[in-house]
């Protein structure tokens, strides 16, 4: 696979700006080979002609939409804000609401499918929070303030039947054999 399309897809698929780390681990290359191949893209994304720029800070890269293109996508972004939830999207919600904080791979092993856009979607909806997690060695996602609120919650545990879903011992089970097979988890 050509590098330089390799970065362009996990730019994408990140929903926070990437460390120069990340990047180099992600892209198998030195940092120095990561801040040159983050160059090469922008210089062939930054132009007027494109959707999607690349912006580039001291400890940090990201994919963002071209700032030309603000206006039209505002107008998008409030069209796209008003549908509700889908099934997927409210099952992953209801997942980290009662099991949080919870890995990808946890929620992906509950719902047995690949769960990244649906993530990314109630990411950028405000509906959960991303943390690192030391121990599991990589993020975790909790329920966002903004969705405590509008579900009218002091904390998660006044969920109804939170103590029964928050140690189910069937889902400890599964997420223990997770953690075997994959460790950090």
């Amino acid at each position: 696979m050509d590098q330089l399309s390799l970065l362009e897809a996990v730019l994408f698929l990140s929903t926070k700006p990437l460390s120069w780390r990340q990047v180099a681990s992600a892209c198998l290359v030195s940092q120095d080979e990561a801040r040159a191949l983050v160059k090469r893209l922008a210089e062939v994304k930054n132009v007027l002609s494109s959707g999607i720029h690349v912006v580039v800070s001291d400890d940090a890269v990201q994919l963002v939409t071209n700032p030309a293109l603000a206006e039209s996508l505002a107008k998008l972004a409030d069209e796209d804000a008003e549908p509700e939830l889908t099934r997927p999207s409210l099952e992953t919600l209801t997942i980290v609401a009662y099991r949080g904080p919870i890995t990808k791979p946890e929620i992906e092993a509950i719902r047995g499918v690949n769960c990244t856009l649906i993530l990314r979607n109630l990411l950028m909806r405000g509906l959960v929070e991303e943390r690192d997690d030391a121990m599991k060695m990589q993020p975790v996602y909790v329920l966002s303030m903004d969705a405590l609120r509008y579900f009218g919650l002091h904390d998660p545990s006044e969920l109804p039947d939170y103590a029964e879903l928050h140690g189910n011992a069937q889902i400890d089970k599964l997420l223990a054999a997770l953690s075997l097979e994959t460790p950090g988890v």
